[in-house]
């Protein structure tokens, strides 16, 4: 058996979420684009690359890393580019997005070559937390003034516009999508491409896709575009688990179970958003799953087992792909979880190990 901890990538659940990535795209004649930000496992990129159109990044690494290992088209994003960079990112990138207009000006002779796209922020999202709100009060993504952007039209020939968060309500996503229509029209009729960004969860149970791709058809009908959608999380939900072995058992007032990961090193998100991870199981016995770092709040979720748990058992942490092999740190110098590969035929694929090396080589 391969030592916990590690990360499991399941080729065959991750086929799901491609099939509806193809029946969304031939549907609506959408695009769409890896968000690196989410998930950048290049050890998969051989299967998502037939089922998805390139990459999008948000940093100079992402953008080489998708241009390298995934191709396609390649889309660069930055917040802010800096002046040693932009010359290398626009020979990586087929488009690059600028976050303001004063990132345009200043790398407009730089960028003259290639296809360039503004970050229109529409002054509201889905998203219910305030730190991963794009449309935040005082917010720096993306420009919303429309007389601003008329001054640089003639620069650019398209937007990116990101902001769902897991929005797994059509309906609302309908609502949003008029409004950005009604409040923009004139500027969208004079791009040739428009991107949605990620956070819409198509791949999510009973999403209607149908609808969905219904209506970016018709928004590109409206206003001549090439529409792109930047999946992360809807590309990679539910494809891969976290993979753990409990290392020990006691009770202070609660069962409580050890494991040989940390939510603080291996599953960030968790703990920044304050959300349980998932276990697939259910039970009588109650017990609080917990990582082995000093943070006392080092907690992955309280979930039922069928049976009392042991040391030596191995549990499966699911939904662990998006936000997690991005994020993961070397906090407490804690074992880094390997990346594993489950082929179609069940088979196990070790891509990458980590060790006592690679922890000492990240800090001189």
């Amino acid at each position: 058996m391969i030592q916990t901890p590690f990360y499991q990538i399941d080729r065959a659940k991750l086929a799901r979420n491609m099939a509806i990535m193809d029946e969304l795209r031939h549907a609506s004649g959408a695009k769409v684009l890896l968000a690196l930000k989410c998930f950048a496992t290049w050890p998969v990129f051989d299967q998502m690359r037939d089922h998805m159109d390139g990459t999008t990044s948000s940093s100079l690494y992402e953008l080489k890393l998708g241009h390298e290992t995934f191709g396609k088209e390649t889309h660069a994003y930055s917040v802010a580019w800096a002046d040693h960079e932009i010359a290398e990112a626009v020979t990586c990138a087929d488009k690059i997005i600028f976050n303001s207009i004063g990132q345009l000006e200043r790398f407009d002779n730089q960028s003259a070559n290639i296809a360039r796209g503004l970050r229109l922020n529409p002054r509201f999202s889905t998203s219910g937390f305030d730190l991963a709100d794009p449309a935040r009060p005082f917010s720096r993504l993306g420009e919303w003034d429309a007389q601003k952007i008329e001054t640089v039209m003639d620069r650019i020939s398209g937007f990116m516009i990101h902001y769902n968060c897991e929005n797994a309500d059509f309906d609302l996503f309908d609502q949003q999508l008029t409004r950005i229509e009604d409040e923009f029209a004139p500027l969208l009729s004079r791009l040739s491409w428009v991107s949605l960004g990620g956070g819409i969860h198509f791949t999510g149970p009973g999403y209607p896709v149908a609808k969905l791709a219904a209506r970016l058809k018709r928004f590109s009908q409206r206003f001549g575009v090439q529409v792109y959608l930047e999946p992360g999380e809807a590309a990679i939900t539910n494809a891969a688990s976290l993979e753990v072995t409990v290392l020990d058992v006691l009770n202070n007032g609660k069962d409580l179970a050890v494991v040989d990961a940390s939510v603080e090193a291996h599953m960030l998100d968790l703990l920044i958003y304050r959300l349980s991870g998932k276990i697939e199981t259910s039970g009588d016995h109650p017990y609080m799953i917990c990582g082995k770092s000093c943070l006392a709040g080092d907690v992955f979720g309280e979930f039922n087992f069928p049976n009392r748990l042991n040391v030596g058992d191995r549990l499966s942490i699911a939904d662990a792909a998006g936000y997690t092999m991005v994020k993961k740190n070397w906090f407490n110098g804690v074992k880094m979880p390997s990346i594993v590969v489950r082929e179609l035929d069940g088979s196990l694929m070790v891509a990458r190990e980590f060790g006592y090396a690679d922890f000492k080589g990240n800090l001189g």
